[in-house]
C-alpha cells in the first residue's frame, strides 16, 4: 500500500513538472500585445542595457502627448509647434541599440512618423488630424517594439474619417478626443491597455 502511495504521488510530480515545463514561455491569457507584431515583437525587442533606448521612446511619447493635448484643445498653432518638436525627436532618434531587423522595422517606422509630425506642423488643423491618425499608428508601432515604461490605453472613435474610425494613445482611461475636440469630446472608447 505504501509503494502504491508513493509511486501516485510520483507519477503526479512528474506530470506536473513535465506540464510546468510545457507552458513555460506561454502569454498569461488576457494579457494583450499588438495583434499583428505578437512574434515579432521579441524578436526585433533588444532592450539597451545603458537606458537609452527607453528615454527616447519616452522623449517620443511625451512630445506626441503634447500633440494630442493641442488637438484636443483645438489649437492649431500649438499642434503646429509640438508637431516639429515631435519631428525633430524623431529625426535624432538613435537605433543603434536594436538587432538589425529591429533597426530596419524602427528606421521605417520613425521615417513615416517624421513625415507626419512635419505635415502637422505645417497645416490647418482638419489636415493637422488626418496626419495623427496615421502618425498614431506609427507611435503604437514604435512601442511594441520599445515597450513603454507606464501603462498607456489604446483609444479609438468610430466616428472618425468617414466613420472608419480613428485611433490615438492616452496616459489615461479617460477619453479626451484629438480628432473633434470639444465637438465631440468623449467620444471614443478605451480599446486595450499596453503595460
Amino acid at each position: 500500500m505504501g509503494t502504491s502511495i508513493k509511486n501516485f504521488a510520483m507519477t503526479t510530480f512528474v506530470a506536473t513538472l513535465l506540464l510546468t515545463i510545457a507552458c513555460k514561455g506561454k502569454p498569461v491569457q488576457g494579457t494583450e500585445t499588438v495583434p499583428d507584431q505578437r512574434e515579432n515583437i521579441e524578436k526585433t525587442r533588444t532592450m539597451a542595457t545603458d537606458g537609452q533606448q527607453d528615454a527616447q521612446s519616452e522623449m517620443v511619447l511625451k512630445h506626441y502627448f503634447k500633440l494630442k493635448d493641442a488637438l484636443v484643445a483645438t489649437d492649431n498653432d500649438k499642434a503646429k509647434s509640438a508637431g516639429a518638436e515631435l519631428a525633430g525627436v524623431l529625426r535624432s532618434f538613435d537605433t543603434s541599440s536594436f538587432s538589425e531587423d529591429g533597426q530596419n522595422e524602427m528606421g521605417d517606422i520613425l521615417t513615416n512618423a517624421t513625415e507626419h509630425a512635419e505635415h502637422i506642423a505645417k497645416s490647418d488643423i482638419d489636415h493637422q488630424r488626418a496626419h495623427f491618425k496615421n502618425l498614431s499608428k506609427d507611435i503604437i508601432d514604435m512601442v511594441a517594439i520599445t515597450g513603454t515604461n507606464a501603462p498607456l490605453y489604446e483609444q479609438y472613435c468610430p466616428m472618425y474619417d468617414s466613420n472608419e474610425g480613428g485611433i490615438w494613445l492616452s496616459m489615461d482611461e479617460d477619453i479626451r478626443n484629438p480628432y473633434f475636440g470639444n465637438r465631440m469630446l468623449k467620444c471614443g472608447k478605451v480599446q486595450r491597455k499596453i503595460m
